[in-house]
């Protein structure tokens, strides 16, 4: 079966209506048993076309690691701004992983807003010392375009995140399974997978940690990690709601 590639067709519509700034936002291991939620935004300029890309975007769970990894370079490279936010387990046990994720998201959106500014203060630096001249390829570019200060519109998979600010629900546009259909999305889903399976490889390679094998199973609630679980009990990188409540099924 082929599959249908992400494209830019939400962004473009947005682009049109005056949406300088669009942001693609996507989370990975909501349903993780151990390690952070970690979210990402990525933006790509407005008209950046889409023979410029060099690699595979898709929803990084259709990607292979070797593949993930060459992505997110090239999306590091090209994206007019992109960063990470994470939340750690001790704010998931205490609010609950949907309030954690809202936040890993909100932190994600104004790491992207913070290297905007930054990157907006270089060109500004260096049209005056030497006119014409970009940091952003030109190439990404439409001829006309402002760059913007902040988000203006945010591209999310599945659901509103909560409390952004200067971007209402009105600016924002769930799109269920938004990571197959959207490129600023699968691009974000690829930069937080990619940061995330690298984090929990190398806690995995701890000694306290190393039985648990969160170097394959990067902390899921794989049949490995839940008898291991079994054998050696609780970590402080677990999330204890998601371990009990599959003690309290298995009881049942």
């Amino acid at each position: 079966m082929v599959r249908i590639l992400p494209t830019f067709d939400y962004e473009q519509a947005l682009w049109k209506q005056g949406f300088n700034f669009i942001a693609g936002v996507d989370e990975v291991g909501r349903g993780a048993w151990a390690g952070p939620v970690v979210a990402s935004a990525v933006a790509f300029a407005p008209e950046f076309r889409i023979e410029n890309l060099e690699c595979r975007i898709d929803d990084s769970k259709r990607l292979t690691a070797d593949q993930r990894e060459i992505a997110a370079q090239w999306i590091k490279k090209n994206a007019l701004a992109w960063s990470v936010g994470e939340v750690g387990v001790a704010t998931i046990n205490r609010i609950g992983i949907g309030k954690a994720t809202a936040i890993a998201m909100r932190k994600a959106v104004l790491g992207c807003n913070q290297k905007l500014e930054v990157r907006r203060g270089n060109v500004d630096n260096e049209v005056r010392s030497e006119k014409g001249k970009s940091i952003i390829p030109l190439q990404n570019l439409h001829s006309n375009f402002p760059l913007p200060t902040s988000i203006g519109f945010l591209l999310v998979d599945a659901f509103y995140i909560p409390y952004v600010r200067g971007v209402r629900h009105n600016r924002q546009m769930p799109i269920i399974k938004g990571d197959q259909k959207s490129i600023s999305i699968a691009a974000a889903s690829i930069i937080a997978k990619v940061y995330r399976d690298s984090l929990m490889e190398s806690l995995g390679k701890q000694f306290k940690f190393e039985k648990y094998g969160w170097g394959k199973n990067k902390g899921y609630g794989t049949r490995e990690h839940q008898n291991e679980i079994l054998r050696n009990g609780l970590t402080h990188l677990h999330r204890v709601q998601f371990v009990e409540t599959w003690r309290t099924k298995q009881l049942a």
